[in-house]
Protein backbone atom coordinates (compact mmCIF):
# COMPACT_ATOMS: atom_id res chain seq x y z
CA UNK A 1 0.00 0.00 0.00
CA UNK A 2 3.12 2.53 0.96
CA UNK A 3 4.45 2.38 -2.31
CA UNK A 4 1.03 2.71 -4.46
CA UNK A 5 0.47 5.55 -2.50
CA UNK A 6 4.57 7.14 -2.59
CA UNK A 7 4.43 6.88 -5.83
CA UNK A 8 1.55 8.23 -6.84
CA UNK A 9 2.42 11.62 -4.48
CA UNK A 10 5.86 11.65 -5.76
CA UNK A 11 3.85 11.89 -9.95
CA UNK A 12 0.51 13.38 -9.15
CA UNK A 13 -0.60 16.72 -8.86
CA UNK A 14 -1.91 17.48 -5.49
CA UNK A 15 -5.52 18.22 -5.86
CA UNK A 16 -6.79 15.77 -3.83
CA UNK A 17 -6.21 14.44 -0.37
CA UNK A 18 -7.81 10.64 -0.55
CA UNK A 19 -8.33 8.49 2.35
CA UNK A 20 -4.93 6.56 3.28
CA UNK A 21 -6.43 2.90 1.51
CA UNK A 22 -5.33 1.59 -2.28
CA UNK A 23 -7.90 -0.26 -3.62
CA UNK A 24 -7.63 -2.70 -6.11
CA UNK A 25 -10.96 -4.72 -7.07
CA UNK A 26 -14.69 -4.40 -6.03
CA UNK A 27 -17.93 -6.48 -6.32
CA UNK A 28 -21.42 -5.05 -5.59
CA UNK A 29 -21.18 -3.19 -3.05
CA UNK A 30 -17.72 -4.21 -1.80
CA UNK A 31 -14.49 -2.94 -2.46
CA UNK A 32 -11.08 -4.61 -1.49
CA UNK A 33 -7.93 -2.93 -0.96
CA UNK A 34 -4.41 -4.39 -2.19
CA UNK A 35 -4.08 -6.23 0.89
CA UNK A 36 -7.57 -8.00 0.69
CA UNK A 37 -9.15 -6.29 3.47
CA UNK A 38 -12.74 -5.84 2.56
CA UNK A 39 -15.06 -2.55 3.18
CA UNK A 40 -18.57 -1.34 2.46
CA UNK A 41 -18.51 1.04 0.00
CA UNK A 42 -20.66 4.19 1.33
CA UNK A 43 -19.55 6.63 -1.28
CA UNK A 44 -20.53 5.46 -4.79
CA UNK A 45 -18.01 7.37 -5.98
CA UNK A 46 -20.30 10.36 -5.44
CA UNK A 47 -23.35 8.20 -7.08
CA UNK A 48 -21.63 7.08 -10.13
CA UNK A 49 -21.03 3.53 -8.97
CA UNK A 50 -24.90 3.59 -8.05
CA UNK A 51 -25.23 -0.01 -9.92
CA UNK A 52 -22.31 -1.07 -7.66
CA UNK A 53 -19.09 -3.02 -9.28
CA UNK A 54 -18.84 -5.58 -11.51
CA UNK A 55 -22.79 -5.20 -12.93
CA UNK A 56 -23.31 -8.03 -15.21
CA UNK A 57 -25.33 -6.38 -17.91
CA UNK A 58 -23.07 -3.46 -18.20
CA UNK A 59 -19.82 -5.43 -18.13
CA UNK A 60 -21.59 -7.40 -21.15
CA UNK A 61 -22.85 -3.98 -22.70
CA UNK A 62 -18.84 -2.44 -22.33
CA UNK A 63 -17.84 -5.51 -23.55
CA UNK A 64 -19.44 -6.34 -26.32
CA UNK A 65 -19.41 -2.63 -27.59
CA UNK A 66 -15.61 -2.19 -27.32
CA UNK A 67 -15.28 -4.88 -29.21
CA UNK A 68 -17.11 -4.14 -32.23
CA UNK A 69 -16.77 0.18 -32.18
CA UNK A 70 -15.72 2.28 -29.69
CA UNK A 71 -14.83 6.17 -30.71
CA UNK A 72 -15.23 7.78 -34.06
CA UNK A 73 -16.28 11.39 -33.36
CA UNK A 74 -19.69 13.29 -34.26
CA UNK A 75 -18.61 13.72 -37.35
CA UNK A 76 -20.44 10.38 -38.41
CA UNK A 77 -23.36 8.81 -36.93
CA UNK A 78 -23.35 5.26 -35.27
CA UNK A 79 -25.52 2.70 -34.26
CA UNK A 80 -25.87 3.27 -30.65
CA UNK A 81 -26.12 7.00 -29.90
CA UNK A 82 -29.90 7.24 -31.52
CA UNK A 83 -31.28 4.27 -29.38
CA UNK A 84 -29.71 5.95 -26.27
CA UNK A 85 -30.85 9.30 -27.16
CA UNK A 86 -34.29 8.40 -27.71
CA UNK A 87 -34.60 6.43 -24.16
CA UNK A 88 -33.10 9.31 -22.33
CA UNK A 89 -35.70 11.69 -23.41
CA UNK A 90 -38.34 8.99 -22.65
CA UNK A 91 -36.84 9.11 -19.38
CA UNK A 92 -36.69 12.40 -18.40
CA UNK A 93 -39.63 13.55 -20.56
CA UNK A 94 -37.52 15.84 -22.70
CA UNK A 95 -37.75 16.41 -26.34
CA UNK A 96 -33.78 16.58 -26.94
CA UNK A 97 -30.80 15.55 -25.44
CA UNK A 98 -27.03 16.46 -26.14
CA UNK A 99 -24.46 13.83 -24.77
CA UNK A 100 -21.44 14.64 -23.22
CA UNK A 101 -18.56 13.09 -21.16
CA UNK A 102 -18.38 14.40 -17.54
CA UNK A 103 -21.39 16.23 -15.50
CA UNK A 104 -19.44 19.65 -15.90
CA UNK A 105 -19.58 19.69 -19.33
CA UNK A 106 -23.07 18.98 -18.92
CA UNK A 107 -23.49 22.24 -17.13
CA UNK A 108 -21.25 24.11 -19.33
CA UNK A 109 -23.51 22.81 -22.27
CA UNK A 110 -26.81 24.14 -20.21
CA UNK A 111 -24.88 27.42 -19.72
CA UNK A 112 -24.44 28.00 -23.03
CA UNK A 113 -27.97 26.48 -24.26
CA UNK A 114 -29.37 29.06 -21.75
CA UNK A 115 -27.29 32.27 -22.81
CA UNK A 116 -28.00 31.27 -26.38
CA UNK A 117 -31.97 31.05 -25.76
CA UNK A 118 -31.94 34.07 -23.85
CA UNK A 119 -30.72 35.80 -26.86
CA UNK A 120 -32.59 34.30 -29.92
CA UNK A 121 -35.88 33.64 -27.83
CA UNK A 122 -36.52 35.74 -25.16
CA UNK A 123 -34.67 38.71 -27.19
CA UNK A 124 -32.48 39.55 -24.24
CA UNK A 125 -29.44 42.18 -25.28
CA UNK A 126 -26.29 40.49 -26.28
CA UNK A 127 -23.74 40.09 -23.90
CA UNK A 128 -26.06 40.44 -21.05
CA UNK A 129 -27.60 37.78 -20.16
CA UNK A 130 -27.85 36.72 -16.41
CA UNK A 131 -28.26 33.05 -14.80
CA UNK A 132 -29.22 32.76 -11.57
CA UNK A 133 -27.77 30.25 -8.79
CA UNK A 134 -27.61 28.89 -5.32
CA UNK A 135 -25.50 29.88 -2.41
CA UNK A 136 -23.77 26.76 -1.40
CA UNK A 137 -24.08 25.47 -5.25
CA UNK A 138 -21.50 22.79 -6.62
CA UNK A 139 -21.91 22.42 -10.64
CA UNK A 140 -18.67 21.37 -11.42
CA UNK A 141 -15.14 22.71 -11.12
CA UNK A 142 -14.41 23.95 -14.71
CA UNK A 143 -12.92 27.86 -14.61
CA UNK A 144 -16.41 29.06 -15.77
CA UNK A 145 -17.98 26.73 -12.69
CA UNK A 146 -16.09 28.03 -9.65
CA UNK A 147 -16.68 31.61 -10.66
CA UNK A 148 -19.80 31.30 -9.63
CA UNK A 149 -19.23 28.82 -6.83
CA UNK A 150 -19.79 30.56 -3.15
CA UNK A 151 -16.82 27.95 -1.62
CA UNK A 152 -13.86 30.31 -1.08
CA UNK A 153 -11.10 27.56 -1.95
CA UNK A 154 -12.83 26.79 -5.34
CA UNK A 155 -12.17 30.15 -6.38
CA UNK A 156 -8.99 31.13 -4.60
CA UNK A 157 -6.92 32.38 -7.18
CA UNK A 158 -8.05 30.74 -10.41
CA UNK A 159 -10.11 34.34 -11.63
CA UNK A 160 -10.42 36.62 -13.47
CA UNK A 161 -14.45 34.81 -13.23
CA UNK A 162 -17.11 35.02 -16.10
CA UNK A 163 -19.45 37.70 -16.03
CA UNK A 164 -23.35 36.57 -16.19
CA UNK A 165 -24.09 34.70 -12.69
CA UNK A 166 -25.94 35.78 -9.39
CA UNK A 167 -26.34 34.05 -6.40
CA UNK A 168 -29.22 33.51 -4.31
CA UNK A 169 -29.79 31.25 -0.84
CA UNK A 170 -30.87 28.08 -1.28
CA UNK A 171 -34.04 26.97 -0.57
CA UNK A 172 -35.68 30.75 -0.33
CA UNK A 173 -38.06 30.81 -3.31
CA UNK A 174 -38.90 34.47 -2.41
CA UNK A 175 -35.01 35.25 -2.68
CA UNK A 176 -35.20 33.62 -6.51
CA UNK A 177 -38.13 35.52 -7.37
CA UNK A 178 -36.64 39.28 -5.82
CA UNK A 179 -32.83 38.37 -8.38
CA UNK A 180 -34.62 37.81 -11.52
CA UNK A 181 -34.71 40.73 -13.77
CA UNK A 182 -35.44 41.07 -18.02
CA UNK A 183 -32.06 39.88 -18.48
CA UNK A 184 -32.44 36.74 -16.48
CA UNK A 185 -32.04 33.44 -18.55
CA UNK A 186 -32.07 31.02 -16.31
CA UNK A 187 -32.40 29.52 -12.72
CA UNK A 188 -29.55 26.42 -12.08
CA UNK A 189 -30.41 24.44 -9.05
CA UNK A 190 -29.50 21.32 -7.51
CA UNK A 191 -32.93 19.40 -6.22
CA UNK A 192 -30.55 18.75 -3.48
CA UNK A 193 -27.21 20.15 -1.92
CA UNK A 194 -24.84 17.42 -2.44
CA UNK A 195 -20.79 19.06 -1.52
CA UNK A 196 -22.59 21.70 0.69
CA UNK A 197 -23.58 18.67 3.05
CA UNK A 198 -26.25 17.04 1.57
CA UNK A 199 -28.88 20.02 1.97
CA UNK A 200 -32.47 18.75 1.37
CA UNK A 201 -34.59 22.14 0.27
CA UNK A 202 -38.00 23.05 2.60
CA UNK A 203 -41.64 20.67 0.68
CA UNK A 204 -42.44 22.43 -2.01
CA UNK A 205 -39.33 24.78 -2.87
CA UNK A 206 -38.83 23.30 -6.10
CA UNK A 207 -42.47 23.42 -7.22
CA UNK A 208 -42.36 27.35 -6.13
CA UNK A 209 -39.23 27.81 -8.06
CA UNK A 210 -40.59 26.21 -10.96
CA UNK A 211 -43.83 28.67 -10.69
CA UNK A 212 -41.83 31.61 -10.30
CA UNK A 213 -39.51 30.55 -13.59
CA UNK A 214 -42.50 29.87 -15.92
CA UNK A 215 -44.33 33.35 -14.27
CA UNK A 216 -41.09 35.06 -15.31
CA UNK A 217 -39.89 33.69 -18.14
CA UNK A 218 -37.27 32.02 -17.17
CA UNK A 219 -35.56 28.86 -17.79
CA UNK A 220 -35.35 25.80 -15.55
CA UNK A 221 -32.55 23.85 -15.36
CA UNK A 222 -31.99 21.29 -12.56
CA UNK A 223 -28.45 19.76 -12.17
CA UNK A 224 -29.20 16.01 -11.03
CA UNK A 225 -25.93 14.62 -11.95
CA UNK A 226 -25.69 13.45 -8.61
CA UNK A 227 -29.32 13.55 -7.70
CA UNK A 228 -30.16 11.80 -10.99
CA UNK A 229 -30.96 8.59 -12.04
CA UNK A 230 -32.72 6.80 -8.78
CA UNK A 231 -30.30 7.88 -5.99
CA UNK A 232 -32.96 9.90 -4.00
CA UNK A 233 -35.68 7.37 -4.58
CA UNK A 234 -37.51 8.71 -7.68
CA UNK A 235 -36.24 8.33 -11.07
CA UNK A 236 -35.20 12.27 -10.77
CA UNK A 237 -34.74 14.25 -7.76
CA UNK A 238 -37.39 16.59 -9.40
CA UNK A 239 -40.09 13.99 -9.82
CA UNK A 240 -40.53 14.11 -5.73
CA UNK A 241 -42.43 17.42 -6.39
CA UNK A 242 -43.95 16.25 -9.70
CA UNK A 243 -41.67 19.33 -11.61
CA UNK A 244 -41.14 19.27 -15.00
CA UNK A 245 -38.08 21.49 -15.38
CA UNK A 246 -36.60 23.15 -18.76
CA UNK A 247 -33.33 21.44 -18.73
CA UNK A 248 -32.15 18.47 -16.75
CA UNK A 249 -28.34 17.67 -16.47
CA UNK A 250 -27.21 14.27 -16.01
CA UNK A 251 -24.10 12.05 -15.61
CA UNK A 252 -22.39 10.48 -13.11
CA UNK A 253 -24.47 6.76 -12.83
CA UNK A 254 -25.17 7.78 -16.45
CA UNK A 255 -21.83 5.66 -17.23
CA UNK A 256 -22.90 2.90 -15.37
CA UNK A 257 -19.20 3.48 -12.99
CA UNK A 258 -17.70 2.37 -15.95
CA UNK A 259 -17.25 5.44 -18.08
CA UNK A 260 -17.70 9.19 -17.58
CA UNK A 261 -21.43 9.68 -19.56
CA UNK A 262 -23.09 12.86 -19.36
CA UNK A 263 -26.01 14.60 -21.46
CA UNK A 264 -27.65 17.82 -20.89
CA UNK A 265 -31.61 17.28 -22.01
CA UNK A 266 -33.79 19.82 -22.59
CA UNK A 267 -37.71 21.06 -24.48
CA UNK A 268 -37.37 21.54 -28.02
CA UNK A 269 -37.33 25.35 -27.48
CA UNK A 270 -34.70 25.47 -25.49
CA UNK A 271 -32.20 22.79 -27.32
CA UNK A 272 -33.57 23.87 -30.93
CA UNK A 273 -31.12 26.86 -30.52
CA UNK A 274 -28.02 24.97 -31.52
CA UNK A 275 -27.15 24.63 -35.05
CA UNK A 276 -24.10 22.54 -36.12
CA UNK A 277 -20.90 23.98 -35.02
CA UNK A 278 -22.19 25.53 -32.06
CA UNK A 279 -20.65 22.70 -29.46
CA UNK A 280 -19.40 19.70 -29.44
CA UNK A 281 -17.14 17.19 -27.81
CA UNK A 282 -15.16 14.32 -29.49
CA UNK A 283 -16.34 11.63 -26.71
CA UNK A 284 -19.37 12.99 -26.21
CA UNK A 285 -22.06 10.44 -27.75
CA UNK A 286 -18.93 7.86 -28.96
CA UNK A 287 -20.58 4.61 -29.25
CA UNK A 288 -19.02 3.04 -26.20
CA UNK A 289 -20.07 5.41 -23.87
CA UNK A 290 -23.83 5.16 -25.80
CA UNK A 291 -23.81 1.75 -25.35
CA UNK A 292 -23.43 1.79 -21.83
CA UNK A 293 -25.54 4.37 -20.94
CA UNK A 294 -28.14 2.96 -22.49
CA UNK A 295 -27.82 -0.60 -20.63
CA UNK A 296 -27.60 1.36 -17.26
CA UNK A 297 -30.69 3.20 -18.06
CA UNK A 298 -32.21 -0.26 -18.59
CA UNK A 299 -30.91 -1.68 -16.01
CA UNK A 300 -32.03 1.40 -13.49
CA UNK A 301 -35.71 0.53 -15.02
CA UNK A 302 -35.53 -2.97 -15.25
CA UNK A 303 -34.55 -3.39 -11.54
CA UNK A 304 -36.72 -0.97 -10.24
CA UNK A 305 -33.76 0.83 -8.69
CA UNK A 306 -35.45 4.19 -7.70
CA UNK A 307 -37.49 2.38 -5.54
CA UNK A 308 -35.02 0.42 -4.07
CA UNK A 309 -33.49 3.49 -2.63
CA UNK A 310 -36.59 4.79 -1.46
CA UNK A 311 -36.88 2.04 0.54
CA UNK A 312 -33.38 1.12 1.49
CA UNK A 313 -33.00 5.14 1.94
CA UNK A 314 -35.84 5.28 4.13
CA UNK A 315 -34.29 1.94 6.16
CA UNK A 316 -30.85 3.39 6.18
CA UNK A 317 -31.81 7.01 7.57
CA UNK A 318 -34.10 5.64 9.71
CA UNK A 319 -31.73 3.24 11.52
CA UNK A 320 -28.55 6.33 11.94
CA UNK A 321 -31.80 8.59 13.18
CA UNK A 322 -32.03 5.75 16.29
CA UNK A 323 -27.91 6.64 16.81
CA UNK A 324 -27.52 8.71 20.15
CA UNK A 325 -24.04 10.05 20.20
CA UNK A 326 -22.93 13.22 21.41
CA UNK A 327 -20.74 13.37 18.11
CA UNK A 328 -23.91 14.12 15.81
CA UNK A 329 -25.50 17.11 15.46
CA UNK A 330 -27.96 15.76 12.42
CA UNK A 331 -28.91 13.12 10.03
CA UNK A 332 -30.71 14.01 6.56
CA UNK A 333 -31.17 12.92 3.57
CA UNK A 334 -33.35 11.61 0.88
CA UNK A 335 -33.26 8.29 -0.36
CA UNK A 336 -29.51 6.93 -0.35
CA UNK A 337 -28.11 10.57 0.17
CA UNK A 338 -27.81 10.72 3.36
CA UNK A 339 -25.19 13.11 5.49
CA UNK A 340 -24.72 13.22 8.90
CA UNK A 341 -23.58 16.45 10.92
CA UNK A 342 -20.96 16.14 13.21
CA UNK A 343 -20.02 18.36 16.14
CA UNK A 344 -16.57 19.78 15.16
CA UNK A 345 -15.60 20.72 19.10
CA UNK A 346 -15.58 16.54 18.95
CA UNK A 347 -14.52 15.66 15.71
CA UNK A 348 -13.50 16.51 12.12
CA UNK A 349 -15.61 15.14 9.42
CA UNK A 350 -12.11 14.40 7.28
CA UNK A 351 -10.75 12.41 11.03
CA UNK A 352 -13.73 10.38 11.58
CA UNK A 353 -13.92 9.20 7.90
CA UNK A 354 -10.60 8.01 8.13
CA UNK A 355 -12.17 6.36 11.49
CA UNK A 356 -14.37 4.40 9.45
CA UNK A 357 -12.34 3.17 7.50
CA UNK A 358 -10.66 1.79 10.01
CA UNK A 359 -13.99 -0.11 10.59
CA UNK A 360 -14.62 -1.11 7.10
CA UNK A 361 -16.30 1.43 5.55
CA UNK A 362 -15.52 3.72 2.91
CA UNK A 363 -17.37 7.50 3.26
CA UNK A 364 -16.04 10.62 2.54
CA UNK A 365 -16.48 14.13 4.38
CA UNK A 366 -17.88 17.22 2.91
CA UNK A 367 -17.96 20.64 4.15
CA UNK A 368 -16.02 20.31 7.35
CA UNK A 369 -18.40 18.94 9.34
CA UNK A 370 -20.30 16.20 7.23
CA UNK A 371 -19.37 12.47 6.68
CA UNK A 372 -21.71 11.23 3.79
CA UNK A 373 -23.80 7.55 3.02
CA UNK A 374 -24.52 6.61 -0.55
CA UNK A 375 -24.17 3.17 -0.99
CA UNK A 376 -25.01 1.67 -4.50
CA UNK A 377 -28.38 1.24 -5.14
CA UNK A 378 -28.21 -2.41 -4.99
CA UNK A 379 -27.41 -2.39 -1.70
CA UNK A 380 -29.59 -4.66 0.23
CA UNK A 381 -30.61 -4.93 4.12
CA UNK A 382 -28.30 -6.97 5.59
CA UNK A 383 -25.62 -5.50 4.39
CA UNK A 384 -26.79 -1.82 5.36
CA UNK A 385 -27.01 -3.43 8.90
CA UNK A 386 -23.60 -4.35 8.92
CA UNK A 387 -22.51 -0.68 7.69
CA UNK A 388 -24.83 0.88 10.88
CA UNK A 389 -22.94 -1.29 13.34
CA UNK A 390 -19.51 -0.43 11.61
CA UNK A 391 -20.78 3.22 12.19
CA UNK A 392 -21.39 2.92 15.30
CA UNK A 393 -18.00 1.16 16.46
CA UNK A 394 -16.48 4.45 14.62
CA UNK A 395 -19.11 6.97 16.80
CA UNK A 396 -18.05 5.07 20.45
CA UNK A 397 -14.09 6.26 19.75
CA UNK A 398 -15.43 9.59 20.25
CA UNK A 399 -18.15 9.03 23.41
CA UNK A 400 -21.13 7.04 24.45
CA UNK A 401 -23.60 5.90 21.83
CA UNK A 402 -27.06 4.90 22.85
CA UNK A 403 -30.30 3.61 21.35
CA UNK A 404 -32.82 6.02 20.61
CA UNK A 405 -36.28 5.51 20.30
CA UNK A 406 -37.52 5.21 16.56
Amino acid sequence: MGDMIALEKRYGATNYAPLPVVLARGEGVWLWDDQGRRYLDMLSAYSAVSFGYGHPRLLAALNEQAARLAVTSRAFYSDRLPPFLARLCEITGMDRALPMSTGAEGVETAIKCARKWAYVVKKVPEGRARIICCEGNFHGRTSTIVGFSSEAQYRDQFGPYSDGFVRVPFGDAAALEAAITPETAAFLVEPIQGEAGIIVPPEGYLTQCARICRERNVLLIVDEVQTGLGRTGKLLACHHEGVKPDGIILGKALGGGLLPVSAFCAREEVMGVFRPGDHGSTFGGNALGAAVGLAALDVLVDERLSERAATMGAYLLGRLRTIASPVVTAVRGKGLLIGVELDPARVGARQFVETLLKHGVLSKDTHGTVARFAPPLVVDREQLDWGVERIRDALREYGPVYERAA
